[in-house]
């Protein structure tokens, strides 16, 4: 088992409980020359624990997808305010998500990439949206919307949450609609930033697409 803490945060919350397990601190956003000399000292099938954000999770997916490691087991020490947590359920209190990374099973979980060459750990959110989304064959929006949200299906798939203007002068909150697939396209007018795991896109983006990878990852999880 090798142990990864991803940035200051993650290292000051964690440290004191890992340091017998001589953990490898590495940057907020880890990037290929920082994971994938890990990987090749890391037996098939062995598993990696990540300390850190949702980013930091995702930056590591994707050297583990570039590198042909899938079959790694992905242990999880989340920050308290994890979307990724709350989509698999894992604990995010400093004792249950030790033992569930010592002691936990590592079971398939669809991997949700986009067309921009990352992947959803937990969440990938826009502002204010005008323009269309679909869900496979099924339309979820035309128009506007408050917020465009999507998120890996635990299920199998990907899910997409589209929450509508306010209404009644901004006494109440939109509509919510939800719909979950394979894949889920993004068309909008004007453009608009994708905040991805947490972490603001360089550019807007007139379209974006998300969609299940044709092989899964082993993610430790109850």
């Amino acid at each position: 088992m090798r142990v990864v803490t991803c940035g200051d945060p993650a290292r000051d919350r964690w440290g004191d409980a890992l340091r017998d397990l001589d953990p490898v601190g590495l940057p907020a956003l880890p990037a290929r020359g920082d994971v994938d000399p890990l990987l090749d000292d890391l037996d098939a099938a062995g598993r990696l624990v990540v300390a850190g954000d949702d980013a930091a999770l995702a930056a590591v997916l994707v050297r583990l997808l570039r590198r042909g490691r899938l079959d790694v087991e992905v242990a999880v020490l989340p920050a308290p305010d994890s979307a990724a947590a709350a989509v698999w359920g894992l604990p995010t209190d400093a004792a249950g998500a030790l033992a569930l990374a010592r002691d936990g099973t590592a079971r398939p979980a669809p991997l949700v990439r986009d067309d921009h060459g990352g992947l959803v750990a937990g969440r990938h959110t826009t502002g204010p949206v005008h323009g269309e989304v679909y869900c496979e064959q099924h339309r979820v929006l035309r128009g506007d919307a408050a917020e465009i949200a999507v998120a890996p299906d635990p299920a199998g798939g990907v899910t997409v949450t589209v929450t509508g203007p306010r209404r009644l002068g901004g006494l109440r909150a939109g509509r919510v609609t939800e719909q979950s697939g394979r894949a889920v396209q993004l068309g909008s007018r004007p453009a608009v930033t994708v905040v991805r795991d947490g972490v603001p896109g360089d550019r807007p983006v007139s379209r974006r697409s998300w969609y299940r990878h044709t092989e899964d990852w082993r993610l430790v999880r109850p």
